[in-house]
C-alpha cells in the first residue's frame, strides 16, 4: 500500500455514482462509473484504500443517494467532506471542457476538495452511525435472503421440469424421449414454467 495522498470526488447518483481520483498535482488516477450497490462501492473502496493509505473522499449528498456509499466508508472510518451541489455547479464554470456530465463533475469534486481546506466534514452522530450500521446489517440479511430464495426457485423449476418430461415425454421419429441426456425438460416446459413461476 502507497502512503501517497489522493482525493476522491464521488457524483451521487441514484442508481449509479462516478467516481474520480486525483493525485497531489491534480493528474488523474482513476475515473469510472460505481454502481450504487454494496459490492460496487466496497470494489471502489478497496481500489481507492490500495491507492493511498489516508484518501480524502468527498461528496455532493450528504445522505440521500448517497447513503449506502458514507455508510460504507465510516465503517471503515474514513475522512468524508462535502461539496454542496450548488458549490460543484459554479466551480465547474472555471473547468474547461463538456457541460454537466456525471465524470466532469466527480472530476471538479476531487479537484475542489484537493484545492481547498475549508469544505465541511461530514461526521455521522452517534445514533445516526448505528443506525446506518444497523440498516447495512438488515440490508445484507435481504441480499442473502434474495440470493437464497433464488436459488431455490430455480431448483424447483428443475424439478418440476424434469417431473412433468416423465410424465408426458415427447417422442420423435425414432421414438426415443427428446428429454437431453443431462435431463433437461423440452422447451415447451420451459416455457410454461418460465411463464408461471417466475417470481
Amino acid at each position: 500500500m502507497d502512503s501517497k495522498k489522493v482525493w476522491v470526488g464521488i457524483d451521487a447518483g441514484k442508481e449509479a455514482h462516478w467516481a474520480h481520483v486525483l493525485d497531489a498535482s491534480g493528474m488523474k488516477i482513476l475515473s469510472r462509473r460505481v454502481e450504487n450497490d454494496e459490492a460496487d462501492l466496497s470494489g471502489l473502496i478497496d481500489e481507492v484504500l490500495a491507492l493511498s493509505e489516508e484518501p480524502l473522499w468527498a461528496v455532493d449528498q450528504p445522505g440521500g443517494s448517497a447513503a449506502l456509499l458514507l455508510a460504507l466508508l465510516w465503517e471503515r472510518d474514513q475522512r468524508v467532506l462535502y461539496l454542496p451541489g450548488l458549490a460543484v455547479e459554479r466551480a465547474r464554470e472555471a473547468y474547461p471542457g463538456e457541460s454537466k456530465t456525471d465524470a466532469r463533475d466527480a472530476y471538479v469534486i476531487a479537484d475542489q476538495v484537493r484545492m481547498r481546506s475549508n469544505l465541511a466534514r461530514l461526521v455521522p452522530g452517534e445514533d445516526d452511525l448505528a443506525e446506518l450500521q444497523l440498516l447495512l446489517a438488515r440490508r445484507r440479511d435481504l441480499v442473502a435472503d434474495r440470493t437464497r430464495s433464488r436459488s431455490k426457485s430455480v431448483s424447483r423449476v428443475g424439478t418440476l421440469l424434469r417431473l412433468m418430461s416423465s410424465i408426458t415425454p415427447r417422442t420423435g421419429k425414432s421414438g426415443e424421449s427428446s428429454i437431453s441426456p443431462a435431463g433437461s425438460a423440452p422447451s415447451h416446459w420451459r416455457n410454461i414454467c418460465t411463464r408461471v413461476m417466475t417470481p
